[in-house]
């Protein structure tokens, strides 16, 4: 019997309020974890928390976390009430469509710092303390943009192929010392933000199924499942690589992408 216990572990989760962030705190808590929620402000922590309560989660197991973690005193505000941290979840991600050349340099930059350099300057910040403990979990949530370079979004597709490096380059770091560093590969997912997203595509008068599919026919059309994936499926692989049962898996990238990628590797 395959048992997922967290308990007496922490766990911080970046952009934890909503979507795919929200769904990895409520199950990393209904595995005995205590997870810090983390948001830009305050009130959106506030707000991420009342719903995981709302959902049965005690409030015990849950830490308000608020910082903007891709500025150095937001990200120092958001450790701060949270001590040591034994399960990082870089989850913090923007993504956006645009033509290719009209991408400008400041949006570059603007992708490369929430979706890479975030991750990097937490990993810093919590790696030295989990090595020193000999036990943790880092979780980066890369994309399958990451492999499959969407046309409509490079710059995002570029900064989570960025992710995986970041990822297999601090599993090096952490050899041999109980520490295991992986990447998710997360297909596409529904969240509300990913709607907003699929109808800059589609027909925007379409109720959301025929929406959902024509997304999927369209831009998506190499999916298996034919379906956008749903964010508690991408928190079931990483509560399972967060437990103590995968301990001989780290600098990985693992799939949780609907076969979405035409590939037997990673």
């Amino acid at each position: 019997m395959l048992t997922l216990d967290l308990t007496d572990r922490t766990a911080f989760v970046s952009g934890s309020t909503q979507g795919i962030g929200l769904a990895i705190a409520q199950q990393l808590a209904e595995a005995g974890a205590r997870v810090a929620v983390n948001g830009r402000t305050a009130d959106r922590v506030s707000e991420g928390i009342d719903s995981l309560v709302g959902v049965g989660i005690p409030r015990a197991r849950l830490i308000d976390a608020p910082g903007d973690v891709t500025t150095t005193d937001g990200l120092a505000a958001a450790l701060e009430p949270v001590g040591d941290v034994d399960i990082l979840v870089n989850n913090l991600g923007i993504f956006g469509a645009a033509p290719a050349l009209e991408i400008t340099d400041e949006e570059w930059q603007r992708y490369w710092e929430v979706n890479v350099l975030s991750a990097v300057r937490l990993i810093r910040a919590t790696l030295p303390r989990m090595t020193e403990n000999g036990w943790g979990r880092i979780l980066n949530i890369a994309s399958d943009s990451a492999i499959v370079t969407p046309a409509e979004m490079i710059h995002y597709g570029v900064s989570k192929t960025a992710l995986l490096a970041v990822s297999r380059g601090f599993a090096k770091e952490a050899a041999g010392t109980g520490v295991t560093v992986n990447s998710v590969i997360a297909g596409p997912t529904y969240t509300e933000g990913v709607q907003e997203f699929v109808y800059q595509l589609v027909d925007p008068t379409l109720p959301w199924d025929e929406a959902e599919a024509e997304f999927m026919r369209l831009h998506r059309p190499q999916s298996l499942i034919q379906r956008l994936i749903r964010p508690q499926e991408i928190a079931n692989m990483v509560v399972y690589l967060s437990s103590p049962l995968a301990s001989a898996t780290t600098g990985g990238a693992l799939r949780v992408d609907g076969g979405y990628t035409d590939s037997i590797l990673p």
